[in-house]
């Protein structure tokens, strides 16, 4: 009885430490009075004991965010996103940047320098449909960085690179100057999106990849999202949020996605845990990564990319997860881009340190049924639910509409 009552007043007296005003987190955030009644007047039981949520509650029993706007219209009206990765239309970085501006965000992008006066003409030129927004607008990209995520700071920058023709006239591309330039602009960044990959030798298999090939490829594809976090953390308001792109070859065998690449985003996904903890704790920023299915971007394609008029490595592997998919659909751009705004949206509030699948389920597949093997097998199966679980049953569908 007596260690009964022990136990009661030590925990009682720890809850009445952690609710009083001298209390206080490493970090603060804007809630409302109602949000943070339940910190001076914490629940109790009526045996005496506080229930497990005694100092978390609100009296309405909702998060401090839903004192704010809610529902499900995203407004992101005054908040800055930094995208890093995009140089054209067709990737993810692109649909990424366009849902949060229809949301009401302000979009600067980083283009690598190689190909920034090209993106620039495409702009100028206009990317068509891909650039309407949902109000008929056109999406605006306020300013484009150059950038090079391999080098952290200007020092870092060798001699064939400064001299290198396709970087010429241009300077600050390194992250931190990146990141500094952007401060001077804007002041600060709410949302920072790393749609950076890279592996100079993805088409060769893991045991004939060099050690250069391998450390070029965690440097650009995951590294790079350590140093943008070191130099643009800084400037993150408490509620930011990280967002990056990684896939299903970081966890299972995916070949020919190679050169290191399938290590390099292991590396990814190992790092956003670790940046979750310390990026939370130190500014209050959340940050997680997606794992996208395939889409037939340029520098998708430019995988072992096949002669003209021959379908390539991606053409493949979209076929693939179309067959074998839970959902046996097309993935679009656009699918990933909304789950990024869900991620950068206070609707997302507490999730932080996650990767999120965005690729018809293929990820919870661990036997397909397109393969030679099953062939005579599924041939003779017919009706519910073989009819569904056939791999061409997408094709049926699609033919269809």
């Amino acid at each position: 009885m007596m260690r009964a009552a022990m136990a009661v007043a030590l925990v009682q007296s720890v809850a009445a430490f952690s609710c009083s005003p001298s209390f206080s987190p490493a970090f603060t955030s804007s809630v409302s009075s109602s949000a943070t009644s339940s910190f001076t007047s914490p629940r109790v039981s009526p045996t005496g004991l506080r229930s497990p949520a005694f100092a978390l509650r609100s009296k309405q029993g909702r998060s401090a965010a839903a004192g704010a706007k809610m529902g499900y219209n995203i407004d992101l009206t005054g908040k800055v996103a930094f995208v890093a990765g995009v140089a054209d239309s067709s990737g993810y970085g692109w649909a990424i940047a366009k849902q949060l501006a229809n949301a009401g965000a302000t979009i600067v992008v980083g283009t690598w320098p190689p190909v920034l006066s090209l993106f620039e003409r495409g702009l100028k030129k206009g990317f068509g449909d891909d650039q309407v927004l949902k109000d008929g607008s056109m999406m605006k990209i306020e300013k484009i960085y150059p950038l090079d995520a391999m080098f952290s700071t200007p020092e870092e920058i060798p001699a064939d690179i400064l001299e290198n023709k396709r970087y010429a006239g241009l300077e600050h591309y390194d992250i931190k100057s990146c990141a500094e330039a952007v401060k001077r602009d804007f002041g600060k960044v709410d949302i920072l999106v790393h749609s950076l990959a890279n592996g100079p030798e993805v088409t060769k298999p893991l045991l004939e990849t060099s050690r250069k090939g391998y450390l070029s490829a965690s440097s650009a594809s995951a590294y790079s999202l350590i140093s943008m976090l070191q130099h643009f953390g800084p400037m993150m308001p408490a509620g930011g949020s990280v967002v990056s792109l990684t896939y299903l070859a970081s966890e299972r065998v995916v070949p020919g996605y190679g050169g290191g690449m399938s290590s390099a985003k292991a590396q990814l996904e190992s790092d956003t845990k670790v940046l979750a903890w310390e990026a939370g704790r130190k500014w209050g920023v959340r940050v997680n990564t997606i794992s996208a299915g395939p889409l037939a971007s340029r520098a998708a394609i430019a995988i072992k990319k096949g002669a003209p008029g021959e379908r390539n490595y991606i053409d493949y592997c979209i076929d693939y997860n179309m067959a074998n998919s839970p959902l046996p659909k097309p993935l679009y751009a656009d699918d990933v881009g909304r789950a990024a705004l869900g991620l950068c949206s206070e609707l997302s509030g507490s999730i932080t340190g996650i990767c999120q699948y965005v690729d018809n389920g293929m990820h919870a597949m661990g036997l397909t049924l397109d393969s030679l093997n099953f062939a005579e097998y599924i041939s003779k199966q017919s009706g519910d639910p073989w009819d569904h679980w056939k791999p061409d049953a997408y094709l049926k569908e699609l033919s269809k509409n």
